[in-house]
């Protein structure tokens, strides 16, 4: 390799796929920058999620017993939530604690902590730098410019978020509709430990995430979420953009009125406002993670590749992200090993993540995001499955009737059809 760079690679992004890119790659050998346009690697993020950090272990055999996590989540909660009533699907169980499934971060504490990890393995971090343009010569990405500077490399990988400027600058990407993106609105609520871990019967290190559809959102596709931290809450909505943008609802309004919700304002209750903010998030990975994501010397990672996650049940995006890292810092390695940066040599990236759990799994819920789009998710079927045990608990000394005729009744005045129950049944186990 004659060429004269100034590193092996530049990765632009300090979030998970950026970090742990840079990370292996400088594991393996190789010179690495770093570069982060916040002040520091996890500033520009919104705290709080729930990552599934199995896959993290490929990278850090130690990860939950040495990072910055907060619980380890041993129960998922499936909310139906209504204007004045909720059912619940509340799953615990001991086997998702050994071995570690999923844990709750800060992103405010994880992404310092894995920047370190960088900076320990030998990578150059570079916070509070914009980059402002890629280099390309011959046809091959070979650097980036920032300001008036520019920095030479073999291999350029995207990091940079959602609205991903690079893989748009290098016909990557066009600009997302607002059906592929969503809104998120999030508040970190402080809360004592002992109060935190009465409300939410959690004890020592574990922890619960709720996924919450219906009234949360008033119709607006989307959800709520909650996730208990040590000692705050992560709680809030996401919201589709283009489904929000036609209702001419406004998202701090929804997520407001989550938050003060019959059902979830006890839970919170005297807590102390940590942190407020809304991000723009991927609500159509899938269809995002199509695009071929390489062009001769780059490579496109994480958020800004789509690797993005809702099935309603999960929302998944750092393991996909760290996923599409690995598979990224793969490629790039034996690049970097042959000399060889051209378009075969970067498809490499394409033929990792084909043989990875991350294309795997957007094949798998491919017909999620569109699943997601029935209104009757987020109106009907909630108020549908309270009307039926209503029927079942309210003794009101009228004679009792069997199940299934009362959830027949309760049908009947749903004003919802047998046919469409049966359709967006079949189209759920399609889709889930």
């Amino acid at each position: 390799m004659s060429e004269d760079v100034d590193f092996d690679v530049i990765v632009v992004g300090g979030g998970v796929a950026g970090t742990v890119c840079a990370y292996r790659l400088a594991e393996a050998g190789h010179e690495v920058l770093l570069i982060e346009r916040g002040a520091e690697p996890g500033s520009k993020n919104l705290s709080g999620g729930v990552f599934y950090c199995r896959v993290l272990a490929e990278v850090f055999p130690d990860f939950v017993d040495r990072a910055p996590v907060e619980r380890r989540i041993t129960r998922n909660v499936l909310s139906f939530l209504n204007d004045d009533s909720h059912v619940n699907v509340d799953y615990w169980d001991t086997r998702l604690a050994d071995p570690v499934n999923a844990v709750t971060v800060l992103r405010a504490k994880l992404d310092p902590w894995l920047s370190a990890e960088c900076e320990q393995a030998g990578v150059v971090v570079m916070p509070g730098v914009r980059v402002d343009g890629l280099l390309q010569e011959d046809g091959r990405f070979v650097g980036v410019r920032a300001g008036e500077d520019e920095l030479r490399c073999h291999v350029v990988v995207a990091a940079d978020g959602v609205n991903s400027f690079l893989a748009q600058a290098a016909g990557v990407r066009a600009k997302e509709p607002p059906g592929h993106l969503a809104v998120g609105v999030k508040s970190v609520i402080g809360l004592p430990r002992t109060v935190l871990e009465d409300r939410f019967r959690v004890s020592g290190d574990e922890g619960v995430a709720y996924a919450v559809v219906g009234d949360c959102t008033q119709g607006v596709a989307g959800g709520g979420f909650l996730y208990t931290n040590l000692d705050s809450v992560s709680v809030g909505v996401v919201l589709r953009l283009d489904d929000l943008q036609a209702a001419g609802l406004s998202s701090s309004d929804l997520h407001d009125h989550f938050l003060a919700h019959p059902a979830v304002e006890p839970l919170l209750r005297g807590g102390e406002l940590l942190e407020y903010g809304c991000h723009l998030t991927i609500e159509d990975g899938p269809a995002m993670a199509a695009h071929d994501l390489t062009r001769p010397g780059l490579l496109v990672i994480g958020d800004a590749g789509g690797f993005t996650l809702n099935t309603g049940l999960t929302i998944r995006g750092m393991d996909l992200a760290a996923g599409s890292a690995i598979a990224a810092a793969t490629a790039a390695s034996a690049a970097l090993a042959a000399g060889d940066f051209s378009q075969q040599a970067m498809d490499g990236y394409l033929r990792e993540l084909e043989g990875s759990f991350v294309s795997a799994d957007l094949r798998t819920y491919a017909r999620a995001p569109g699943f997601l789009e029935n209104p009757r998710l987020y109106t009907g079927y909630g108020q549908l499955l309270a009307d039926v045990l209503h029927g079942v608990y309210d003794h009101d000394l009228t004679p009792r009737r069997h199940l299934v005729p009362g959830a027949l009744s309760a049908l009947k005045a749903s004003g919802l059809r047998i046919d469409q129950l049966v359709r967006d049944g079949w189209a759920a186990a399609r889709a889930l």
